[in-house]
Protein backbone atom coordinates (compact mmCIF):
# COMPACT_ATOMS: atom_id res chain seq x y z
CA UNK A 1 0.00 0.00 0.00
CA UNK A 2 1.01 3.60 -0.46
CA UNK A 3 2.30 5.11 2.63
CA UNK A 4 0.28 8.39 3.00
CA UNK A 5 1.84 11.13 4.93
CA UNK A 6 0.28 14.58 6.58
CA UNK A 7 2.16 17.55 7.47
CA UNK A 8 0.07 19.49 10.36
CA UNK A 9 0.75 23.18 11.25
CA UNK A 10 -0.87 23.14 14.50
CA UNK A 11 -0.67 20.10 15.40
CA UNK A 12 -0.79 20.10 19.40
CA UNK A 13 -4.06 21.19 20.15
CA UNK A 14 -7.41 22.27 18.45
CA UNK A 15 -8.36 21.17 14.84
CA UNK A 16 -4.75 19.86 13.98
CA UNK A 17 -4.53 17.79 16.84
CA UNK A 18 -7.53 16.27 15.89
CA UNK A 19 -6.78 16.35 12.59
CA UNK A 20 -3.81 14.45 13.35
CA UNK A 21 -5.61 12.14 14.84
CA UNK A 22 -8.44 11.27 12.34
CA UNK A 23 -6.01 11.05 9.52
CA UNK A 24 -3.79 8.84 11.71
CA UNK A 25 -7.26 6.70 12.08
CA UNK A 26 -7.38 6.50 8.04
CA UNK A 27 -4.01 5.49 7.12
CA UNK A 28 -1.76 8.69 7.17
CA UNK A 29 1.40 9.15 8.69
CA UNK A 30 1.71 12.36 10.43
CA UNK A 31 4.14 15.18 10.40
CA UNK A 32 3.52 17.60 13.27
CA UNK A 33 4.40 20.97 13.98
CA UNK A 34 3.92 22.73 16.93
CA UNK A 35 5.16 25.33 19.45
CA UNK A 36 5.14 24.19 22.70
CA UNK A 37 6.21 24.81 26.64
CA UNK A 38 6.79 21.77 29.15
CA UNK A 39 3.24 22.99 30.77
CA UNK A 40 1.72 21.54 27.44
CA UNK A 41 3.87 19.33 26.25
CA UNK A 42 1.83 16.30 28.13
CA UNK A 43 -1.22 17.00 25.53
CA UNK A 44 1.26 16.73 22.65
CA UNK A 45 2.63 13.23 23.83
CA UNK A 46 -0.78 12.27 24.17
CA UNK A 47 -1.43 13.08 20.75
CA UNK A 48 1.63 11.19 19.31
CA UNK A 49 0.27 7.67 21.46
CA UNK A 50 -3.12 7.99 20.07
CA UNK A 51 -1.40 8.42 16.56
CA UNK A 52 1.15 5.63 17.12
CA UNK A 53 -2.10 3.13 18.71
CA UNK A 54 -3.67 3.53 14.97
CA UNK A 55 -0.27 1.70 14.08
CA UNK A 56 1.13 5.38 12.00
CA UNK A 57 4.81 7.09 12.33
CA UNK A 58 4.63 10.41 14.51
CA UNK A 59 7.45 12.39 13.96
CA UNK A 60 6.96 16.46 15.77
CA UNK A 61 8.76 19.30 15.57
CA UNK A 62 8.47 21.70 18.03
CA UNK A 63 9.57 25.10 16.54
CA UNK A 64 8.68 28.46 15.44
CA UNK A 65 6.37 27.74 11.78
CA UNK A 66 6.54 31.47 10.54
CA UNK A 67 10.54 31.14 11.40
CA UNK A 68 12.08 30.36 7.50
CA UNK A 69 15.70 28.98 8.87
CA UNK A 70 13.26 26.80 10.81
CA UNK A 71 10.73 25.89 7.78
CA UNK A 72 13.87 25.01 5.66
CA UNK A 73 15.73 23.17 8.27
CA UNK A 74 12.33 21.05 9.00
CA UNK A 75 11.34 20.52 5.50
CA UNK A 76 15.01 19.52 4.91
CA UNK A 77 14.83 17.09 7.79
CA UNK A 78 11.08 15.76 6.12
CA UNK A 79 12.64 15.02 2.84
CA UNK A 80 15.59 13.03 4.39
CA UNK A 81 12.97 10.94 6.51
CA UNK A 82 10.51 10.25 3.69
CA UNK A 83 11.35 7.25 1.38
CA UNK A 84 12.91 8.08 -2.40
CA UNK A 85 12.74 4.32 -3.20
CA UNK A 86 9.06 4.27 -2.74
CA UNK A 87 8.38 7.57 -3.87
CA UNK A 88 6.81 8.96 -0.45
CA UNK A 89 5.70 12.36 -0.79
CA UNK A 90 3.02 14.63 1.26
CA UNK A 91 -0.54 13.89 0.43
CA UNK A 92 -2.03 16.78 2.64
CA UNK A 93 -0.76 19.86 4.17
CA UNK A 94 -2.92 21.62 6.57
CA UNK A 95 -2.47 24.91 8.60
CA UNK A 96 -3.55 25.04 11.58
CA UNK A 97 -1.67 27.90 13.32
CA UNK A 98 -3.15 30.15 15.84
CA UNK A 99 -0.86 32.72 17.61
CA UNK A 100 -1.79 36.22 16.58
CA UNK A 101 -2.39 39.41 18.71
CA UNK A 102 -5.63 40.84 20.22
CA UNK A 103 -6.02 44.41 20.80
CA UNK A 104 -7.65 47.12 19.29
CA UNK A 105 -6.22 49.33 16.24
CA UNK A 106 -7.25 52.00 17.52
CA UNK A 107 -6.73 53.95 21.17
CA UNK A 108 -5.00 57.04 22.44
CA UNK A 109 -2.33 55.26 24.20
CA UNK A 110 0.35 53.53 22.02
CA UNK A 111 0.47 50.75 23.95
CA UNK A 112 -2.88 49.83 24.42
CA UNK A 113 -3.63 49.11 20.65
CA UNK A 114 -1.73 46.97 18.10
CA UNK A 115 1.84 47.68 17.06
CA UNK A 116 3.17 47.04 13.18
CA UNK A 117 5.74 44.02 15.10
CA UNK A 118 2.35 42.78 16.37
CA UNK A 119 0.56 42.83 12.77
CA UNK A 120 3.12 41.45 11.26
CA UNK A 121 3.54 38.82 13.26
CA UNK A 122 0.20 37.90 13.46
CA UNK A 123 -0.44 37.95 9.42
CA UNK A 124 3.18 35.86 9.21
CA UNK A 125 1.89 33.15 11.55
CA UNK A 126 -1.77 32.76 10.85
CA UNK A 127 -1.33 33.35 6.92
CA UNK A 128 1.39 33.48 5.22
CA UNK A 129 3.49 30.68 6.88
CA UNK A 130 0.92 28.52 4.49
CA UNK A 131 3.04 29.85 1.27
CA UNK A 132 5.78 29.49 3.08
CA UNK A 133 5.66 26.03 4.01
CA UNK A 134 3.46 24.97 0.82
CA UNK A 135 6.57 26.40 -1.44
CA UNK A 136 9.03 24.58 0.59
CA UNK A 137 7.48 21.26 -0.37
CA UNK A 138 7.19 22.42 -3.74
CA UNK A 139 10.97 23.30 -4.14
CA UNK A 140 11.77 19.91 -2.61
CA UNK A 141 9.67 18.06 -4.79
CA UNK A 142 7.73 16.91 -1.83
CA UNK A 143 4.11 17.36 -2.98
CA UNK A 144 2.33 14.55 -3.97
CA UNK A 145 0.69 14.78 -7.03
CA UNK A 146 -3.14 14.68 -6.35
CA UNK A 147 -2.77 15.73 -2.99
CA UNK A 148 -4.92 18.42 -0.57
CA UNK A 149 -3.65 21.51 1.11
CA UNK A 150 -6.27 22.72 3.60
CA UNK A 151 -6.44 26.31 5.84
CA UNK A 152 -8.82 26.93 9.08
CA UNK A 153 -10.21 29.89 9.08
CA UNK A 154 -13.33 31.66 10.62
CA UNK A 155 -16.30 33.81 10.23
CA UNK A 156 -14.22 36.39 11.37
CA UNK A 157 -12.50 36.61 7.87
CA UNK A 158 -16.14 38.27 7.34
CA UNK A 159 -17.59 39.30 10.78
CA UNK A 160 -16.20 42.22 13.09
CA UNK A 161 -15.28 40.69 16.52
CA UNK A 162 -13.77 43.00 19.50
CA UNK A 163 -9.74 42.78 19.39
CA UNK A 164 -9.82 40.58 16.76
CA UNK A 165 -9.01 42.57 13.66
CA UNK A 166 -5.44 41.50 13.16
CA UNK A 167 -6.38 37.91 13.32
CA UNK A 168 -9.36 38.73 11.21
CA UNK A 169 -7.25 40.37 8.48
CA UNK A 170 -5.36 37.15 8.52
CA UNK A 171 -7.96 35.43 8.09
CA UNK A 172 -9.19 36.94 5.19
CA UNK A 173 -5.65 36.64 3.65
CA UNK A 174 -5.53 32.86 4.22
CA UNK A 175 -8.46 32.06 2.34
CA UNK A 176 -7.03 34.56 -0.81
CA UNK A 177 -3.80 32.64 0.04
CA UNK A 178 -5.76 29.20 -0.53
CA UNK A 179 -7.70 30.76 -3.49
CA UNK A 180 -3.84 31.50 -5.46
CA UNK A 181 -2.40 28.08 -3.96
CA UNK A 182 -5.49 26.03 -5.92
CA UNK A 183 -4.58 27.97 -9.09
CA UNK A 184 -1.30 27.55 -9.36
CA UNK A 185 -0.95 23.57 -8.04
CA UNK A 186 -3.68 23.25 -10.33
CA UNK A 187 -2.13 20.96 -12.74
CA UNK A 188 -0.60 18.84 -9.74
CA UNK A 189 -4.50 18.33 -8.91
CA UNK A 190 -4.03 19.52 -5.15
CA UNK A 191 -7.14 20.49 -4.23
CA UNK A 192 -6.71 23.46 -2.03
CA UNK A 193 -9.94 24.94 0.23
CA UNK A 194 -10.38 26.82 3.22
CA UNK A 195 -12.59 25.29 6.30
CA UNK A 196 -14.76 27.83 8.01
CA UNK A 197 -15.22 25.83 11.35
CA UNK A 198 -18.11 27.29 13.89
CA UNK A 199 -17.50 28.53 16.91
CA UNK A 200 -15.45 25.63 18.80
CA UNK A 201 -14.37 25.20 22.74
CA UNK A 202 -10.59 25.41 21.70
CA UNK A 203 -7.48 26.92 23.78
CA UNK A 204 -7.14 29.13 21.06
CA UNK A 205 -10.36 30.38 20.93
CA UNK A 206 -10.95 31.03 24.60
CA UNK A 207 -8.22 33.41 24.36
CA UNK A 208 -10.41 35.68 22.32
CA UNK A 209 -11.82 38.60 24.90
CA UNK A 210 -15.85 37.35 25.60
CA UNK A 211 -15.34 34.32 23.83
CA UNK A 212 -17.63 32.42 26.86
CA UNK A 213 -20.40 34.60 25.25
CA UNK A 214 -19.47 34.06 22.11
CA UNK A 215 -20.03 30.05 22.66
CA UNK A 216 -23.08 30.84 24.24
CA UNK A 217 -24.17 32.77 21.68
CA UNK A 218 -23.24 30.14 18.99
CA UNK A 219 -24.94 27.48 20.71
CA UNK A 220 -28.13 29.31 20.91
CA UNK A 221 -27.87 30.14 17.19
CA UNK A 222 -26.97 26.45 15.95
CA UNK A 223 -29.44 24.17 14.73
CA UNK A 224 -28.14 21.46 16.56
CA UNK A 225 -28.25 23.08 19.79
CA UNK A 226 -24.36 22.37 20.46
CA UNK A 227 -21.18 24.09 19.32
CA UNK A 228 -18.76 22.67 16.95
CA UNK A 229 -16.16 20.19 18.15
CA UNK A 230 -12.16 19.53 16.53
CA UNK A 231 -13.59 16.44 15.62
CA UNK A 232 -15.88 17.55 13.87
CA UNK A 233 -13.84 19.57 11.74
CA UNK A 234 -10.87 16.42 11.30
CA UNK A 235 -13.61 13.97 10.04
CA UNK A 236 -14.72 16.80 7.19
CA UNK A 237 -11.11 17.15 6.73
CA UNK A 238 -10.50 13.23 5.90
CA UNK A 239 -13.48 13.06 4.06
CA UNK A 240 -12.40 15.89 1.62
CA UNK A 241 -9.60 13.98 0.54
CA UNK A 242 -10.92 11.12 -0.67
CA UNK A 243 -10.06 10.81 -3.68
CA UNK A 244 -14.05 11.46 -4.92
CA UNK A 245 -13.50 14.85 -3.63
CA UNK A 246 -10.75 15.82 -6.63
CA UNK A 247 -13.14 18.45 -7.95
CA UNK A 248 -13.32 20.47 -4.98
CA UNK A 249 -11.16 23.30 -4.97
CA UNK A 250 -10.13 27.12 -3.97
CA UNK A 251 -13.20 27.19 -1.83
CA UNK A 252 -14.27 28.27 1.41
CA UNK A 253 -16.10 25.70 3.28
CA UNK A 254 -18.23 26.03 6.31
CA UNK A 255 -18.08 22.93 8.51
CA UNK A 256 -20.40 24.46 11.50
CA UNK A 257 -24.03 22.56 11.00
CA UNK A 258 -25.95 25.74 9.70
CA UNK A 259 -24.80 28.08 12.67
CA UNK A 260 -23.39 30.86 10.52
CA UNK A 261 -26.44 30.96 8.31
CA UNK A 262 -28.77 31.76 11.48
CA UNK A 263 -28.30 35.27 11.77
CA UNK A 264 -30.86 35.78 15.07
CA UNK A 265 -30.84 34.37 18.85
CA UNK A 266 -34.34 33.39 19.67
CA UNK A 267 -36.08 30.45 19.78
CA UNK A 268 -34.39 27.31 18.28
CA UNK A 269 -34.39 26.89 14.43
CA UNK A 270 -35.61 23.34 15.04
CA UNK A 271 -38.64 24.21 17.10
CA UNK A 272 -39.07 27.28 14.17
CA UNK A 273 -39.54 24.44 11.52
CA UNK A 274 -41.60 22.72 13.47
Amino acid sequence: MEKKWALILGASSGFGGASAIELAKNGYNIFGVHLDRQATMPSVQNIIKKIERSGQKAVFFNINAADQIKINDTLDEIKERLNSKDQERVNVLIHSLAFGTLKPYISKNPNDCISPAQMTMTLDVMAHALVYWAQGLYQRDLLAHGGRIFALTSAGSQTVIPNYGAVSAAKAALEAHIRQLSVELGAMHIGCNSIMAGVTNTPAGNKIPMFDKMMIAAKMKNPRNRLTTPEDVAKAIVLLCDERADWISGNVLGVDGGEYIVNFIGERTSHIIK
